[in-house]
């Protein structure tokens, strides 16, 4: 990887918010996740990315997930059982035309019912989407 790459990809890290000292949880880890962003998560905050079976209050998830992975509202209600208040739930998904991809209007039916609310979308690598998702605040 080029120096102008690798600066690409912890700038990926920095843009869906991440920082040094973040723990976050990772749901749906499989071979075809995109290795480089999983590093370059864990390089920026300095920690490993805790798994599905972890019980620590984290500030973040990544969740990993495919058309073919169930039911996306209890992955999305079970992402935020260790989720500390205001932490973000990052939902990536195949881009279109890839292998289990996921459309966003799928997501965005899926999150209200999960208690969490759409915020934005953007590209993360060559192959996976990013969807960023936050409790919907009370009145």
């Amino acid at each position: 990887m080029s120096e102008a790459d690798a600066a690409t990809s912890v700038n990926v890290a920095e843009k869906l918010g991440f920082k040094t000292g973040d723990l976050i949880q990772e749901f749906g880890y499989d071979d075809d996740v995109d290795f480089d962003l999983r590093d370059d998560i864990e390089d920026l905050t300095g920690s490993e990315l805790f798994d599905e079976d972890d019980h620590e209050v984290v500030d973040a998830v990544i969740l990993w997930w495919r058309s073919d992975d169930g039911d996306l509202v209890d992955t999305l209600v079970g992402s935020r059982t260790t989720l500390t208040e205001g932490g973000v739930v990052w939902a990536l998904t195949p881009k279109s035309g890839r292998v289990g991809y996921v459309s966003p209007a799928d997501i965005q039916d899926a999150a209200p019912t999960a208690g969490l609310h759409y915020t934005t979308s953007a590209g993360v690598s060559k192959d996976w989407s990013a969807t960023r998702l936050v409790t919907r605040k009370n009145k």
